[in-house]
């Protein structure tokens, strides 16, 4: 079968220059390579064109023999017909191209790794408190369990009077490199070293108390404080107090989720309170003065005469102690007026003379309310 067109087949003009040629290859290259299309023929032999195609343009000689004589000629005698070289057109071997197109990740998923130090995991503490408590805060212990620094070897992991020795194979790194032989050429990978597992170092006497972990579980009660105003799912960061940081690195953070027991009477809404109040039917009619419980104690409150049923008052200041800040938040307090049952006789007549005694201005609901009837029947 007749070859394609060098320059059709990266996708270039005849007059380009090094600069896009190469452009036009490394775009190629990511696009086909094998890996990153397993099992995929299609793509492995258009990646052995795009690779005989850019080995011919990118050298002035070969190039300028192929402008002359065309894909047969004398610079086609390196490929042993029409296969490809283990050199990936300029990007410096497998590793190169992929970090082009991964970010700095090589074959197998290894990539660079950092093996010096680390920070430590954050560790989360789920804590449940009332409702009171996340209003004004409180002071809670708990019980936290995590590694800490072995007394004993002081973290290294080592037998104390001993120390670990840099490990022979990576040479402290904690990667070892390997170079195989495949159909593509010759190909680099990194991965982690075989013989300290990542450490880059090895312990022939390991600490006899943390069996050279350089660590031990601890168990500690802890007292963390809450602050006033905190709210159901909410976290609380506690610096420094998580999970063991490796070789030197910091520690982690403690994470505390907290989770808030409803209270019996108030909803909350950020930092406000909603409360809901009976009045009774001469209560709402007549006004009254009541005490109407907040979280800190009952304050005076005086319901005006005429209050409707679902009507809603704000008593400013006495909701919930805003987070970090100054001042609080508002109680509402929305009215359920309440119709009296099991009426004496008696109590029925009065009711019943007071209802005669009324000329239907008093209720403006219920006047309203017919006088849109009127107007929708007329």
């Amino acid at each position: 079968m007749a070859k394609r067109d060098y320059y059709e087949v990266l996708g270039i003009d005849k007059n380009a220059d090094d600069a896009a040629i190469k452009k036009a290859y490394r775009t190629l290259a990511k696009k086909y390579h094998p890996d990153v299309n397993p099992g995929d023929k299609t793509a492995e032999e258009k990646f052995k064109e795009i690779n005989e195609a850019y080995s011919t343009l990118s050298d002035p000689q070969k190039r300028a023999q192929y402008d002359q004589f065309g894909p047969d000629g004398p610079q086609a005698s390196g490929f042993g017909g029409g296969g490809f070289s283990g050199d990936f057109g300029g990007f410096g071997g497998f590793d190169d191209i992929f970090s082009s197109f991964f970010g700095g990740a090589s074959r197998g998923g290894g990539g660079s790794r950092n093996y010096g130090p680390a920070p430590g995991e954050d560790l989360r503490y789920d804590l449940t408190i009332s409702f009171e408590e996340a209003a004004k805060g409180c002071e809670k212990e708990i019980n936290l369990v995590r590694d800490e620094e072995c007394e004993t070897c002081h973290g290294t992991g080592a037998k104390p009077g001993t120390e670990a020795k840099t490990c022979p194979n990576c040479g402290g790194s904690g990667t070892e490199r390997v170079v195989s032989n495949t159909a593509f050429g010759r190909i680099q990978t990194q991965r982690t070293c075989s013989r300290c597992h990542g450490q880059g170092h090895i312990i022939d006497d390991p600490c006899p108390k943390c069996k050279g972990r350089g660590k031990v579980r601890s168990s500690k009660r802890r007292t963390v404080k809450i602050p006033a105003g905190i709210d159901n799912g909410q976290v609380l960061t506690i610096r420094g107090q998580g999970g063991l940081g490796e070789r030197g690195g910091p520690n982690g953070d403690l994470l505390i989720v907290i989770t808030v027991r409803p209270h019996k009477i108030f909803k909350r809404r950020e930092f406000d309170l909603y409360l809901e109040f009976p009045l009774t039917l001469t209560q709402a009619a007549l006004g009254a003065e009541l005490d109407v419980p907040t979280l800190e104690k009952p304050v005076k409150y005086k319901f005006p005469e005429g209050t409707q049923p679902g009507q809603t008052f704000a008593i400013r200041g006495e909701g919930i102690r805003r987070l970090n800040g100054s001042g609080k938040g508002d109680l509402y307090v929305t009215v359920n007026v309440e119709v009296p049952k099991r009426l004496t006789e008696k109590q029925k007549d009065l009711l019943k003379q007071l209802d005669a005694s009324m000329s239907g201005r008093e209720y403006e609901q219920k006047k309203r309310f017919f006088d849109r009837i009127k107007d929708a029947f007329d």
